[in-house]
């Protein structure tokens, strides 16, 4: 059985998803949602999608689309996702899942009883070089006392990662913190039972703090430093040292190196090196095999929980 497959929004990160499942077999993207239909149409070309609109409701009334990804902007990933539970479709929204603690509460409660995989695109649980270390874990083989984590970017503009403006702003908080809010939690196998907050100033056009520094532990004791920046002019990226009981790991990205900066080979890990493919795999595995994919909606709620905690610290 083929999945049938829409997309809402073709920006840089939809175009990530399209390349992912060109490599994926038995799914095929059959809808395009974006703002814009010129452009939409244009990438429709390109990866052979046959059905373009501006409207994500026109898509859900398609009866053979069995699923959705939602690439949209950050505002409306809640009430979309919401949208698509409602027309009886699997949705995969990319992260976050919202950004709000009681939107991210309503998906969470109409997936609960849906029947329809529900799932968010929390990346570092897919990426090899985190994966590797995950299975360390599992194994007993390293337990972390620490993760060190830095998540830069050169963003003074509201401009998208193609160097194209955005229609809406993006969020330290919300969007950036969450990977390692719950990447930390899971790889440590333990929820966060603290988390404390700080901010730069306010940028006076985008309404943003860019800069943020964030602190957490976790019920058995690990903690983690995060500090993150939309000032900072290079090099760009997140980048994860784990330290524990018997080594330490550096991860950038899909690369893994010991604390020596000796890479380690994580190309055998999953049958790509790709996250985003990774995580797109999970999500039609998940709806051919009617279970709970990793990253579920109920999976990486607490961290949502925990992204309200720090919010309401620095308001």
């Amino acid at each position: 059985m083929t999945i049938k497959v829409a997309l809402a929004g073709a920006g840089a990160f939809g175009i990530k998803h399209l390349d992912a499942i060109r490599n994926i077999d038995g799914v095929e993207v059959v809808s395009l949602v974006s703002r814009e239909l010129a452009k939409t149409q244009e990438v429709a070309d390109k990866y052979g999608v046959a059905h373009v609109t501006t409207d994500l409701a026109e898509s859900l009334k398609i009866r053979e689309v069995d699923a959705v990804i939602l690439c949209t902007p950050t505002q409306m990933h809640a009430s979309q996702s919401i949208a698509c539970l409602e027309a009886g479709k699997h949705v995969q929204v990319e992260i976050p899942l919202a950004d709000a603690w009681r939107d991210a509460q309503a998906v969470a409660r109409l997936a609960q009883g849906s029947g329809k995989v529900a799932m968010c695109g929390h990346t570092r649980r897919f990426n090899p070089s985190h994966q590797w270390v995950h299975k360390k874990i599992a194994a007993g083989g390293f337990q972390i006392q620490q993760m060190d984590v830095q998540t830069y970017f050169f963003r003074r503009t509201n401009m998208n990662a193609l160097g194209q403006p955005r229609s809406w702003t993006d969020h330290l908080l919300w969007h950036h913190a969450a990977h390692t809010v719950d990447l930390f939690a899971y790889q440590a196998g333990s929820p966060i039972v603290k988390a404390n907050a700080i901010q730069g100033p306010i940028h006076p056009q985008l309404g943003i703090a860019m800069d943020m520094s964030i602190q957490l532990k976790a019920a058995n004791g690990a903690i983690c430093t995060l500090s993150l920046s939309f000032n900072n002019d290079g090099p760009l990226g997140t980048f994860f040292r784990y330290i524990g009981d018997t080594g330490t790991y550096i991860a950038r990205y899909d690369d893994l190196f010991n604390g020596r900066d000796e890479k380690i080979d994580v190309s055998q890990v999953d049958v790509s090196m790709n996250g985003i493919e990774l995580q797109d795999r999970e999500f039609f595995a998940a709806i051919r095999e009617g279970r709970e994919p990793n990253a579920s909606v109920a999976k990486v709620l607490p961290c949502y929980e925990v992204l309200h905690q720090l919010e309401q610290q620095l308001a």
